[in-house]
């Protein structure tokens, strides 16, 4: 009698990731990201993606000064097998602006994802390991529907808060409530 073998996944590490992305491992015009172990080749960043990035740098950095260090389009380390690039992330300031480790959970004051073609994928995916990691707050920005979706209170299933801005209703990030943002002012 034969036995059943169920073949096992490899979940990739972030410190095999980091190693293989040193080593040139992946071509210099492929998005990839670590997610659960497994790699996730991203989409070409389109037009519309970039300047939306584009729009929220030049909107948060001379409001914050030193106060955070606005990071575009960087990875973080999401435990051992997760390393995301969020589209911006506002992080506790530092004078090295983490140049001896990539910041983690505990160093994200807010998260922002750009979403367009990558929209499901972003809510559905992205959100919700941020959610399990303890990211304190998540704004999805939502280029097709012209608006800003900001996700609160991260637990294991998720975020428990969830509020929706359109046009010139302002929102702003827990860690800085004197930041209020309309999506008008970005250009919706």
């Amino acid at each position: 009698m034969s036995t059943i073998t169920t073949p096992t996944r490899y979940r990739l590490t972030t410190t095999a990731f980091q190693t293989l992305a040193a080593a040139g491992a992946f071509p210099g015009d492929v998005r990839v990201e670590l997610i659960d172990g497994e790699l996730i080749e991203m989409p070409a960043i389109g037009s519309r993606h970039a300047a939306m990035v584009s729009r929220l740098v030049r909107w948060f950095i001379p409001r914050l000064g030193d106060r955070a260090v606005v990071s575009p389009q960087n990875p973080i380390a999401l435990g051992d097998y997760s390393q995301p690039q969020p589209d911006i992330c506002l992080l506790r300031s530092r004078a090295d602006f983490y140049a001896d480790h990539l910041p983690t959970p505990a160093d994200v004051l807010l998260l922002i994802e750009v979403a367009d073609s990558t929209l499901a994928y972003d809510r559905d995916e992205k959100l919700p390991l941020y959610a399990r990691h303890g990211i304190v707050e998540t704004w999805l920005v939502d280029l097709q529907e012209s608006r800003l979706i900001a996700h609160r209170q991260p637990g294991q299933s998720g975020y428990g808060e969830r509020l929706e801005c359109q046009a010139a209703t302002p929102l702003a990030p827990l860690a800085f409530p004197d930041l209020a943002i309309a999506p008008a002012d970005l250009g919706f």
